[in-house]
């Protein structure tokens, strides 16, 4: 993990984290230059590295200003950019009344230095609006959380994201943050960047097993497919659920929903390191998509009560992991169907049993 590779100042954020293997990398680069923003690049060489022009980065034309070297070692790249939260209530009889919405283009974000910790790889992206008419800010703010990680695992914290050594989790944290109306529910704006060929697919699936997260039984994700759907190149991951404790417990949850996906070319907000990574494609070749994630619904008071949000996503490359029936629900199904089926066969064999009893004892009446 770097942080500002190539520069002394504080005053900016730009962290890099780069995962080596034997015959490949990853890059993963996480920036409030702009809107805050990652950026993920898959490479075929263990020694690729990331190169940053700051002067160029921090000017007004900042395109070129971020490459991997080598570059021809480069497989597959792609953006996510986290562009807008709005706020809306539905207390209203005409409809929903929607507040001014919070561009975090324009936030002011403390330095992640800070809170880096190179032993357990996380890091943390604070900031509050640089104007704030309203005051919600005043007590609050919003923190984007970032966990690398080194082997394959479970988050130990609900969700319990399943997590491989190629994915990272990004927690996106509302704290203190007074809403401006009753019933107010927030959605987060999510903005992907894919290169041609490639193009983003809402997936939903169920399962009946919640025993790392218990009452939520679907897990949603925002897959990354060449265009022929031959292969899945990344993905943004998460479970249907929210939580509003800073230690979640299956009652703190917070329904989480996503709308459906949609073209947003055109739309992206000023976000430097998309910009100095993609350059002039961004506008031409390069795709864009939105996703809109709300959080709220019958159980929505639960942020009116704690003034407090956390929302888990994984990112990552290729496939996303997929979880297993777990041996415990195995064993509860294999015990609610085995017993059944085995008092109906042992209640068939005394039956038997007790048929061939009865007529070795008795001569049949002629």
């Amino acid at each position: 993990m770097q942080y500002n590779p190539g520069w002394n100042g504080s005053s900016v954020n730009l962290l890099h984290v780069r995962a080596a293997g034997p015959g490949d990398s990853l890059h993963y680069v996480w920036s409030s230059i702009g809107a805050p923003a990652v950026l993920l690049v898959a490479t075929q060489s263990p020694s690729s590295a990331l190169r940053v022009n700051w002067t160029q980065l921090l000017s007004p034309s900042p395109a070129g200003a971020i490459w991997i070297d080598p570059s021809d070692s480069v497989v597959y790249s792609t953006a996510v950019v986290f562009t807008k939260l709005f706020e809306f209530s539905e207390a209203k009889p005409l409809g929903d009344l929607f507040y001014p919405t919070y561009d975090l283009s324009e936030f002011s974000w403390d330095s992640l230095n800070h809170t880096l910790n190179h032993t357990a790889l996380t890091a943390e992206l604070r900031g509050v609006p640089a104007t704030d008419p309203g005051g919600g800010f005043s007590n609050g703010s919003l923190a984007f959380r970032v966990t690398a990680y080194e082997a394959g695992g479970r988050d130990g914290r609900l969700p319990s994201l399943l997590h491989t050594a190629d994915s990272s989790q990004l927690e996106f944290l509302l704290a203190g943050v007074a809403p401006r109306g009753n019933s107010s529910r927030f959605v987060l704006e999510v903005a992907t960047v894919e290169e041609a060929g490639a193009a983003r697919r809402l997936r939903s699936q169920r399962s009946i097993d919640d025993e790392y997260t218990p009452t939520v039984f679907e897990v949603l994700s925002l897959v990354a497919e060449s265009q022929n759907g031959s292969s899945t190149l990344g993905f943004l991951q998460w479970k249907a659920t929210a939580y509003g404790s800073r230690s979640p417990r299956r009652e703190d949850g917070i329904q989480c929903r996503a709308q459906a996906l949609r073209a947003a070319n055109g739309s992206l907000p000023v976000s430097s390191i998309v910009q100095a990574y993609f350059g002039d494609s961004l506008g031409s070749s390069c795709t864009i998509s939105a996703l809109n994630v709300s959080f709220g619904g019958e159980e929505g008071e639960v942020y009116q009560e704690k003034r407090y949000l956390s929302w888990s996503v994984l990112l990552g490359f290729g496939e996303p992991p997929r979880d297993a029936f777990s041996p415990l629900v195995i064993s509860i199904t294999a015990v609610a169907l085995g017993t059944p089926l085995a008092m109906l066969l042992l209640g068939s064999c005394l039956v038997l049993l007790a048929q061939r009893k009865r007529y070795s004892e008795y001569e049949p009446i002629n």
